[in-house]
């Protein structure tokens, strides 16, 4: 079943929210952006392609104003992210639509990452009360040692388009409640979010000019002039790791402290002693969660053969069943894929393991009409040879491969440069730890299939990244550890 057209009350209440997105007070700029409606291919708004000059000027606007920010005590910035948080669930309607607008999410999943991504605000205005700090006697005596954090200074923080608010929060939240000002470039192809979300920060109380938003088709000059700027001292970027590889080289010229949260190939694994209902779920969960368009998405699923024709057959089902059009309708489940590039690479992907031996059980192309939607996908079968089994998805496509051992799984599973996450379906605590184990990830689900939480370190091994986002980690990421010799006098 599909819903072609969107419900008119949330079409008329998206618009009234788009309009109300505001423009940005830097000037400087070579043209705009167009910014479309993939669920229909309509042309919702435009941005600013900022100049490098007006990147600049960011960078100078941020730096002065987060000097003086990172003088307010942590119970100022604790209060000010508290009223940001306030704000962003007092507009969390406007939020909602404007997202699913401009990213093609579900309203419902729209308003789950809104809720998500304000969360973040809230855990980092406590986090901001409990920045870390020691006192210890020198081991040999005669002097107390002191170290304290503080804020690593301005920070240029790049979001990516799958989570437009959850990413910008997860890092905005952190830089200010450390003490730091920053400049976030979103993704051009959904930045009404971002805009419309920092202006909320502001009416809540965060400072004019503290955080500066840059939108720009050159990405590349972007960041070869802010991270050579002698003003900036952070990046955290979620993206690819091709990209991630060529930031770090840049960063490297001033020794910029980074983290990166870049590429996922993540397995889920299957075991014959799962419950079955419950990896079912678990596997719709972590595939499908906005429209299988995350970096945690299960990329590759390794099915131990006494479960796989129970499961398979469970799944595709589901699959198969899923509601699929406009996102602004209550009914549909899933909503399109980003853009026609996404669904140019999934055909790509889908025909590849179909001609080298897969099994094509349901979905496999994108269906007529308007929109950039493709059909929910499921390949068994899939051959090592074929594409998808090493390139990132990111869609509503899953590739099942059989398995008959632990080991084998393991071994499948590690088979990758990346190390994100991973899922893992058993009924046994011991396997469920010692496979967890084994797997080079930095993030495992055990029994379910959603890892996201702001008060877990979220972030990877290998060529998955660096660094960790969220929980105590997540602050530590914008500070600077300090350490202060004190000497002693003997007293008598």
């Amino acid at each position: 079943m599909t819903y072609e057209t969107a419900d008119p009350e949330l079409l008329s209440r998206s618009a009234t929210a788009l309009a109300a997105v505001p423009h940005s007070p830097l000037s400087g700029m070579d043209g705009t952006i167009p910014v479309h409606d993939p669920a229909t291919g309509e042309e919702i708004a435009t941005i600013p392609n900022h100049t490098v000059e007006t990147a600049l000027e960011a960078v100078s606007l941020a730096d002065s104003a987060g000097k003086a920010w990172a003088k307010t005590t942590p119970r100022h910035r604790s209060d000010v992210l508290h009223a940001v948080y306030a704000r962003l669930i007092e507009r969390k309607d406007d939020l909602a639509l404007v997202m699913s607008r401009e990213m093609g999410k579900t309203i419902s999943e729209s308003y789950a990452e809104v809720q998500y991504a304000a969360d973040y605000v809230r855990w980092f205005a406590e986090e901001a009360l409990r920045a870390g700090g020691s006192y210890r006697e020198a081991p040999a005596g005669g002097a107390t040692m002191l170290t304290t954090r503080g804020p690593v200074g301005l920070s240029v923080l790049i979001t990516p388009w799958n989570f437009p608010m959850a990413m910008a929060t997860r890092k905005i939240a952190p830089a200010l409640a450390a003490g730091c000002g920053c400049v976030v470039k979103p993704a051009t192809l959904t930045p009404l979010t971002t805009y419309l979300t920092v202006q909320l920060f502001e009416e809540a109380g965060v400072p004019e000019g503290l955080v500066q938003v840059i939108t720009t088709r050159s990405a590349s000059a972007f960041s070869e002039a802010v991270l050579t700027d002698d003003r900036v001292r952070k990046v955290s970027f979620t993206g690819s790791t091709a990209v991630g590889s060529t930031l770090m080289q840049l960063a490297a010229q001033n020794i910029v402290k980074s983290s990166m949260e870049l590429g996922g190939n993540a397995p889920l694994l299957v075991f014959d002693d799962a419950d079955l209902e419950r990896a079912i779920d678990g596997a719709m969960l972590a595939k499908m969660r906005n429209g299988g368009q995350t970096c945690v998405s299960a990329n590759r699923m390794f099915i131990q053969e006494g479960i796989a024709d129970e499961f398979i057959a469970g799944f595709t089902e589901r699959m198969a069943a899923l509601v699929q059009g406009n996102p602004l309708n209550r009914e549909v489940e899933l909503g399109p894929v980003v853009d026609d590039r996404a669904v140019a690479r999934l055909a790509h992907l889908v025909d590849d393991a179909v001609a080298k031996g897969a099994d094509l059980l349901t979905g496999g192309a994108a269906p007529a009409g308007s929109g950039t939607f493709f059909q929910a996908t499921v390949l068994d079968n899939v051959p090592v040879a074929a594409d998808i089994t090493t390139t990132e998805i990111f869609g509503p496509v899953a590739s099942i491969t059989r398995v008959r051992t632990q080991q084998e799984a393991i071994e499948k599973a590690n088979d990758t440069c990346f190390g994100l996450a991973a899922f893992v379906f058993t009924e046994s605590a011991d396997r469920a730890l010692n496979v967890a184990e084994a797997l080079e990830t930095g993030m495992v689900g055990i029994n379910q299939g959603l890892l996201s939480n702001v008060a877990a370190p979220f972030g990877g091994v290998k060529q998955s990244g660096i660094g960790r986002e969220g929980s105590a980690e997540g602050l530590e990421e914008y500070q600077e550890v300090r350490y202060f010799n004190v000497a002693r006098r003997a007293t008598s």
